[in-house]
């Protein structure tokens, strides 16, 4: 059973810059490709951001490309999304989750498992 921890949501202005960690529980965190994904109030979960096992292969959503960056520290366990840029419309619970594979997952049913979500929210 692999845990996940994120940190780093808040409250921050139109413009500015968040990151967020995810903290891992498993040892062999190089064989879990990641994915962070958010939750608006009244819309879907869906995917921002994806990072292969070996980090070498990334993948972002339209909405987000050019403003976020995700990123994995195998030493550490850990992987982040550095939110630079917000807006209102980013605003949302986001969740970091994790799955056996070594490729980039872009569908929420193949992810294993799930962190508890971290609030962020951009004022206008």
């Amino acid at each position: 059973q692999v845990q996940l921890v994120e940190s780093g949501g808040g409250l921050v202005q139109a413009g500015g810059s968040l990151r967020l960690s995810c903290a891992a529980s498993e040892r062999t965190f190089s064989s879990y490709a990641m994915g962070w994904f958010r939750q608006a109030p009244g819309k879907e979960r869906e995917l921002v951001a994806a990072i292969s096992g070996t980090g070498m292969s990334t993948y972002y959503a339209d909405s987000v490309k050019g403003r976020f960056t995700i990123s994995r520290a195998s030493a550490k366990n850990t992987v982040y999304l550095q939110m630079n840029s917000l807006k209102p419309e980013d605003t949302a619970v986001y969740y970091c989750a994790a799955r056996l594979a070594y490729g980039l997952q872009y569908v929420s049913s193949e992810y294993d498992y799930w962190g508890q979500g971290t609030q962020v929210t951009v004022s206008s």
